[in-house]
C-alpha cells in the first residue's frame, strides 16, 4: 500500500482531478446498467483528516487481503474526490451516509434542494443509493460505526459564557468565528444550519479544515471561538476544548459507509471484504483508533493493521 501522505501523491491528485473535472454528461455515462466491475487494482480515496486516513487504510488492507492491488490517495475534500470517484480515478472512498446523501442531492438538484439525509438510516440509505446510482456509484452496506459533525469551544470560553449546548451559544448572541473547512460556508449542517437552527452569529469561516490541529489551536488560543470537528475526535481534552451538545438535532446520525465506482469495484468480492469491517468497527473503536493517531502519533497504516489483526480480520 502507498503512504497517503506522500507528496508525490498529492501532486498526482491535483493532476488526476484536473483531468477528470470535466466529464461526460450524467445521462451519457451508461454505468448504471453495466455489469459491476472487479478491477484488480483499486485506489482508495482519503479526505485527508485522521479518521478518513484510518478508514482508507483499513479498506486498503482488507481489499489487499481479498486479492486486490491497492493504493491510497489523499484528496482535500468531497468537491474534488467525488468527481474522481465517478470517473474511476478513485475506486473506493469511506463516506458518511446522511452527509453524502445530502451532498449528492444538492449536486443533483441544486443548493436549495430539500435535504434527504435524516436520523432514519433506512430512509437515508434509500435516498443515497438512488442519487448515487445514476453517477455510476454503488453504496455498500453501512457499518456499525457512526460519526457526526460536532462543534467545540474552549473550556474557558464555555465557563465564562455558561455554555453547554449550541442553543446556549445562540442565546448569548456572541460573535463566533468558526474554524472549519471552506465548504462550511454553504453546507446546510455547518454555518447555514448553525445560523438557522440555533441563531448563532457566525461572523466568518476560518478555513483550517475539519478538526485539524491548526483549527483546534486557533480556538485554544482564542483566534477563533469554535471549531468544526466530529463526535469521534479523541484529542479535544489535550487542546482544552469541550463539545457543545447538538440539542436541536441539527446533525444526522452518519453511519460509515463505503462508496465504490460500480464499473471498477462494484462486484461482490469487494463488498464482502469491506463488509467484514462494517460488521465489527464500532463508534467507540473508531474514536480509539483516532486517539492512537492524534495523541500517540502512530501512523494510520500501523494503527489499521494492528486493529484488523486484533479483531481477526486479517492475517
Amino acid at each position: 500500500m502507498t503512504n497517503p501522505r506522500t507528496p508525490g501523491l498529492a501532486l498526482l491528485a491535483l493532476f488526476l482531478l484536473a483531468a477528470c473535472a470535466a466529464g461526460p454528461a450524467l445521462e451519457d455515462r451508461g454505468q448504471v446498467t453495466a455489469a459491476p466491475g472487479d478491477s484488480r487494482r483499486l485506489t482508495i480515496g482519503s479526505a485527508g483528516f485522521t479518521e478518513s486516513d484510518l478508514l482508507a487504510q483499513l479498506y486498503a488492507r482488507l481489499l489487499g487481503d481479498a486479492g486486490y492491488r491497492t493504493s491510497v490517495l489523499t484528496v482535500a475534500n468531497r468537491e474534488l474526490y467525488e468527481p474522481a470517484l465517478e470517473s474511476g480515478r478513485i475506486d473506493v472512498v469511506p463516506e458518511y451516509a446522511a452527509t453524502f446523501a445530502d451532498w449528492l442531492n444538492a449536486k443533483t438538484h441544486g443548493a436549495d434542494a430539500k435535504p434527504v439525509g435524516s436520523p432514519d438510516l433506512g430512509a437515508t440509505m434509500k435516498a443515497l443509493r438512488a442519487l448515487a446510482a445514476p453517477r455510476g456509484l454503488t453504496v455498500l452496506a453501512p457499518g456499525r460505526a457512526v460519526d457526526q459533525n460536532a462543534f467545540a469551544v474552549s473550556a474557558g470560553y464555555a465557563r465564562r459564557h455558561r455554555l453547554k449546548t449550541l442553543s446556549d451559544l445562540g442565546a448569548r448572541k456572541l460573535p463566533v468565528r468558526l474554524a472549519a473547512g471552506d465548504e462550511c460556508v454553504r453546507r446546510p449542517y455547518c454555518a447555514p444550519g448553525l445560523r438557522k437552527v440555533y441563531g448563532i452569529d457566525i461572523t466568518a469561516i476560518d478555513p483550517k479544515g475539519v478538526g485539524t490541529t491548526q483549527a483546534k489551536r486557533a480556538v485554544q488560543q482564542g483566534r477563533d471561538q469554535m471549531v468544526l470537528t466530529t463526535t469521534t475526535d479523541a484529542t479535544l481534552d489535550s487542546f482544552g476544548l469541550v463539545l457543545l451538545a447538538d440539542d436541536k438535532r441539527l446533525q444526522n446520525a452518519d453511519h460509515v459507509v463505503p462508496v465504490v465506482n460500480r464499473a471498477r469495484a462494484g462486484g461482490p468480492r469487494a463488498a464482502k471484504a469491506l463488509g467484514r469491517l462494517g460488521d465489527v468497527l464500532t463508534t467507540a473503536d473508531l474514536a480509539a483508533l483516532n486517539r492512537q493517531v492524534d495523541s500517540a502519533r502512530r501512523l494510520p497504516a500501523d494503527v489499521a493493521r494492528a486493529y484488523l489483526e486484533d479483531k481477526g480480520l486479517t492475517g
